[in-house]
């Protein structure tokens, strides 16, 4: 449309000069961030995307659909708005991703195919000017192009036609450049002959780590996170990491790390390649350990959290901490255990269950209204008689945190049964105002 049609139509419409080669230069960028974070290999799709080959990558976040949804998350958090295709071959997901029009699409190993022949050949990225005369032979979408014979379009439209269809249906191979970071301190090592045996892998991967410690020290820096890369035989890569709680660039304490995770790696018919990159980095100042008679040393934990963490997961060691809010599941916010925030104390002179229940549980409660305490409750199928009751405290829903919670009010009660148990219970609205709530009874805590 031309650009004075399309201002006498929009009349706030914004005008911009193009720049491809800042978007270049931006999509390579994007390249190497994804590099970082989720695959060895990644390249620019030019204009506008990223392919990745995740094979053997996906795991460490849980999944093809964990990594995703975890590259959709980050993407937004930059305000760039993606489509997420995963498919068989590189040339498959370009055209489910561009032309799919089902938002983030996983298509199951071998199906490819029949992803593939609903779609226009538009997208099977071939030239511009090939796509109006295969429109003129009535060949609309890529099944209808694939199930033709091909040496007379062949001949009329050269061998990059069917080459690209070979490619999508992964019958030629299309091999992925990947981008890679110049900053990036990266070793590796390459093997004449195959290695499988998990002994043999231990020895490489700790040499792989006394190099990658030397050259961490020339550059001053410490790892937090350490990615180590096997390429087998057929091509395929599998991957382990290692993440700290602070800068490391100690050769045996990464090597132990990444030692525990060998048993995880699948050699298949062998390893022929293996790359340690440091993904993660941070300036590592060495310090002077102060001890005395009088002050003992502070014992160094971080070692034992980092054994913890990259066993049984990143969420198995949190401190909690106290949180600025009247809600109270939303009282505790979990924290790294090396994170120095002691948290808020708005909430520290109010009395608090030691037990407080992961969800509210309803109970039937026989109370006045509007503000008094019920004489005996329901829960669980246990009838309890209250011998004496605190309360009420009121807390207002959040409408800063939700619309949802505007103008609706919790009515809290600390109640003391026959057997001497103390549970703490709410019922929801004021007794008096419909739309404050709809004056059910639940279980929130028990104190101990």
């Amino acid at each position: 449309m031309p650009v004075a049609k399309a201002g006498s139509l929009f009349s706030d419409l914004v005008i911009l000069d193009a720049d491809p080669v800042a978007d270049a230069v931006a999509l390579e960028k994007l390249a190497i961030w994804a590099l970082r974070l989720y695959s060895p290999n990644v390249a620019a799709d030019a204009p506008d995307g990223l392919i990745l080959d995740i094979q053997g990558a996906s795991h460490l976040l849980g999944g093809e659909a964990g990594l995703i949804e975890d590259a959709m998350r980050r993407l937004g958090d930059l305000g760039i708005t993606a489509v997420a295709a995963l498919a068989d071959t590189w040339g498959a997901a370009h055209a489910v991703a561009r032309y799919g029009g089902q938002g983030h699409q996983i298509i199951e190993s071998g199906k490819s195919g029949e992803a593939l022949r609903r779609l226009p050949v538009e997208a099977l990225r071939l030239p511009a000017e090939m796509l109006p005369d295969l429109h003129l032979l009535g060949l609309d979408t890529i099944g209808e192009l694939s199930a033709k014979p091909r040496p007379p379009l062949a001949k009329a439209f050269g061998n990059k036609l069917f080459r690209r269809i070979d490619q999508a249906f992964g019958r030629t191979p299309e091999p992925i450049e990947p981008v890679d970071a110049p900053e990036l301190i990266k070793v590796q090592r390459v093997f004449a002959e195959p290695i499988g045996a998990p002994e043999t892998i231990e020895k490489y991967t700790r040499r792989l780590t006394d190099q990658m410690c030397d050259r961490l020290e020339q550059a001053g820096l410490g790892v937090r996170r350490l990615d180590l890369h096997f390429t087998r035989v057929d091509n395929r890569v599998e991957t382990v990491f290692i993440a700290t709680a602070k800068p490391v660039r100690e050769p045996k304490r990464l090597a132990r790390l990444l030692c525990d995770k060998i048993e995880t790696v699948d050699p298949g018919y062998g390893i022929e390649k293996m790359v340690m990159t440091a993904a993660f980095v941070e300036t590592l100042v060495m310090k002077q350990t102060l001890a005395s008679f009088e002050v003992a040393a502070r014992p160094d934990v971080e070692d034992l959290w980092d054994v913890l963490t990259n066993r049984h997961g990143e969420g198995c060691l949190y401190r909690a901490i106290p949180t600025a809010t009247d809600i109270p599941e939303r009282g505790i916010k979990r924290l790294p255990p090396g994170s120095v925030d002691t948290g808020s104390s708005r909430n520290a002179d109010y009395r608090r269950p030691q037990r407080l229940y992961r969800k509210p549980e309803p109970i039937m409660a026989l109370a006045g209204l509007p503000d008094h305490p019920p004489r005996a409750f329901t829960w669980r199928g246990q009838r309890y008689g209250v011998t004496c009751a605190d309360g009420p405290e009121r807390v207002q829903g959040e409408w800063w945190v939700s619309d949802r919670e505007k103008g609706k009010v919790r009515d809290y009660f600390v109640l003391e049964v026959e057997n001497g148990e103390r549970f703490w219970v709410f019922r929801t609205g004021d007794g008096q105002h419909e739309s404050t709530g709809s004056l059910i009874w639940y279980m929130h805590g028990k104190f101990e």
